[in-house]
Order: structure tokens, then C-alpha cells, then sequence
């Protein structure tokens, strides 16, 4: 079991953000990566629809024999990460917006909480902002993420965008944000911008932890040779794959 690579899908390439910091965490491993970006993205689809093409993106993964599978998306973990450990015998890790840091790390201001439409809807996300959202705000950001697929990480075209979709909340004292899609991580120069001085959550490391976590607690880590990334996409190979790979060595905030 521990030669067995490790699967990792999301809606499109924004997890390959995630991808980043579990195979930095876990060198030794072989990772293969899965983008549904034919279908991307998720977080404007309903509940079931995400359900349907998680298990689709399951599916290919394990036909390549993975011993763990990361769902490296908050909307898709919301709408299927339960259905999926039910019915896999392998483990499932999920993602969940970082809004218990931000919180326990909070002075004064408001948290500001970015996410897809279907993630601020979800049960998942409610129950979280039941414990921790106090100080906190959703924003929902649709048509954002489309900015990482299409590898538009900055430029007037993002700044315009977000200058807009964020206008409505900068007469709150916002202290942080929480990036709550995973695609939004490499978008945090120009969210930067945007917010000057705001300090920006994720839950990418996070989930590398729990990853390396529960391969410990099994005995499944690989502890020899070196580890490998596979990348696979249901879109234009041609246009996604290099993209993907580019996003993968992109230097990020």
C-alpha cells in the first residue's frame, strides 16, 4: 500500500495549489492529479451536480490504484466528501475553508470569508460559520475562480474585477480574509492589491498536515525513492496540461 501513489482532483487547476503543498510536505510520494476543468466550475452548480461529477472524478482516480484520495476543492468536499467516505475503502481528505485560524487569530476587525456561491450554501460551510463566524462575512465571489483556469493571475483585467466585486465590503473594518476555493490562492497578489493590508487565510497547508496525518496513522507513508506528480485534465489537454504545470512552479504571496 505505501508504493501506491496518492489521487488528487479538483473542479479545474486550482488545485494544484494544494497539490503544491502536499507534495512539498510529502517528497517522498507520488501524486496523481485530476482537473474536471471540461466541467469547471463547480461552484455554481447544484448540490447533486457536484455529488455526481465527484464520484466521476473519483472514479478515474482509482483506476490508477491510489491509496488516498484528496478532494482539493471546498465545494466539491462540501457536497461529497461524506457520500465519498462511505463508499470508498480508501481514506478521503477534503478541504474546508480557514475560517477557525482566522478567527482564533482575529484582533478587532471583520473576517471576510471568499468562497464560491455553492460552498456559502452548503451545509458544511454552515455549520462552520455557526463555530466560528462571529466576526465573519461571506463574499461571494462568482466568476472569479475562471480567472485561475484561465491563467489570468493579475493584469487591469483581475483588478477591475475584483475593484468591483469587493467595493460593496470595504466599508467594514476587514482584518483578514479567508480564501475559501482553492483556485483563489493564486490570485492572492491581485487579492492583495485589491485589499491592501488585509491578511490573507487559506487551507492548503492545513490539508497537506491531515494528509501526512492520516498516512502516518495507517503506516502508509512511502519512505523510500523519490516522489512523482502525474497531471490529468478532462479539458484541452493541449491548453490545460502546460497550464497546469505552470501554475505548479508559479511563485505565489
Amino acid at each position: 500500500m505505501r508504493s501506491r501513489p496518492i489521487g488528487v482532483f479538483d473542479s479545474g487547476l486550482g488545485g494544484v495549489s494544494v497539490l503544491r503543498n502536499m507534495s512539498a510536505l510529502l517528497p517522498k510520494e507520488d501524486f496523481i492529479y485530476f482537473g474536471d476543468d471540461k466541467n469547471a466550475p463547480y461552484g455554481t452548480k447544484s448540490e447533486e451536480e457536484i455529488l455526481r461529477l465527484a464520484i466521476d472524478d473519483t472514479s478515474f482516480l482509482l483506476q490508477k490504484n491510489v491509496k488516498a484520495i484528496v478532494i482539493a476543492c471546498n465545494t466539491a468536499t462540501s457536497a461529497a466528501a461524506n457520500h465519498l467516505r462511505e463508499t470508498l475503502s480508501v481514506p478521503v481528505i477534503g478541504m474546508e475553508p480557514a475560517l477557525k485560524p482566522a478567527s482564533l487569530n482575529r484582533k478587532e476587525g471583520v473576517i471576510g470569508v471568499m468562497a464560491t456561491p455553492a460552498t456559502l450554501k452548503q451545509k458544511k460551510f454552515r455549520l462552520l460559520y455557526e463555530k466560528y463566524g462571529d466576526h465573519a462575512m461571506p463574499i461571494p465571489c462568482p466568476g472569479l475562480m475562471e480567472f485561475a483556469e484561465k491563467g489570468i493571475l493579475s493584469g487591469e483585467e483581475i483588478d477591475v474585477f475584483l475593484n468591483k466585486l469587493l467595493a460593496p465590503y470595504r466599508k467594514y473594518p476587514l482584518e483578514s480574509v479567508v480564501l475559501g476555493c482553492t483556485h483563489y490562492v493564486f490570485l492572492k497578489a491581485a487579492i492583495s492589491k485589491a485589499l491592501p493590508g488585509v491578511i490573507l487565510y487559506d487551507g492548503n497547508d492545513g490539508t497537506a498536515r491531515q494528509l501526512k496525518r492520516v498516512l502516518e496513522e495507517k503506516n502508509w507513508l512511502k519512505e523510500t525513492g523519490e516522489g512523482s506528480v502525474s497531471m490529468y485534465t478532462s479539458g484541452d489537454e493541449s491548453h490545460i496540461l502546460p497550464l497546469m504545470w505552470s501554475l505548479f512552479r508559479e511563485k505565489i504571496l
